[in-house]
C-alpha cells in the first residue's frame, strides 16, 4: 500500500511541477471562438504595420533624394539627415520584423500549430497569447531564451 501512496505523491508531484512550470493560464484551451478573436486582430494589425511600413519606405526614399541636392549647404544638416536616415531603418527594419513574427502566426493558425510552443510543444498561456499574439514561446521558455542571451 505504501508503493500506491508514493505513486500517487510522485504523479501529484509531476503534475504540479508541470503545472508551475507551464503558468497559470495553460491549463484553458484555446477555443475555435478564440482562434477567430486571434485571426482578426493579426490581420488588422497586419494591415495597419503594412501601411506604416509603405508610408516609412516611400518618406526614406524621398527625404533621400531631396538631400542629395542639397548636402553642399551644410555639415550640420548632412548630420542631421544621417540621423534621421537611420532612425527610418530601424524603424523599418523593426516593423519588417514584426510583420514577419504576425505572418508566421497566421501561418501557424492555418495549419493548426498555433499557440503550441515551438521549444516544448506545450499550450502557450492564455493570456501571454493574449498580450502577444504571434508570440511562439511560452512563458518559461521565453524567460530560458532571455536568459541565455
Amino acid at each position: 500500500m505504501a508503493t500506491k501512496k508514493t505513486q500517487g505523491t510522485r504523479t501529484s508531484h509531476s503534475r504540479s511541477s508541470a503545472a508551475s512550470r507551464t503558468g497559470p493560464g495553460a491549463g484553458k484551451r484555446i477555443t475555435a471562438r478564440d482562434l477567430k478573436s486571434f485571426r482578426r486582430r493579426l490581420e488588422d494589425e497586419l494591415t495597419v504595420l503594412t501601411g506604416r511600413y509603405a508610408g516609412l519606405e516611400a518618406a526614406s526614399a524621398s527625404s533621400q533624394e531631396t538631400a542629395g541636392a542639397s548636402y553642399g549647404e551644410e555639415a550640420s544638416d548632412a548630420g542631421s539627415f544621417t540621423s534621421e536616415r537611420e532612425r527610418d531603418l530601424s524603424l523599418v527594419g523593426n516593423l519588417r520584423d514584426l510583420i514577419s513574427k504576425i505572418r508566421g502566426a497566421l501561418g501557424r493558425l492555418d495549419d493548426g500549430s498555433y499557440g503550441s510552443c515551438e521549444a516544448c510543444g506545450q499550450p502557450i498561456e492564455a493570456e501571454r497569447l493574449d498580450a502577444l499574439p504571434y508570440t511562439t514561446l511560452c512563458l518559461a521558455d521565453a524567460r530560458r531564451r532571455a536568459r541565455a542571451r
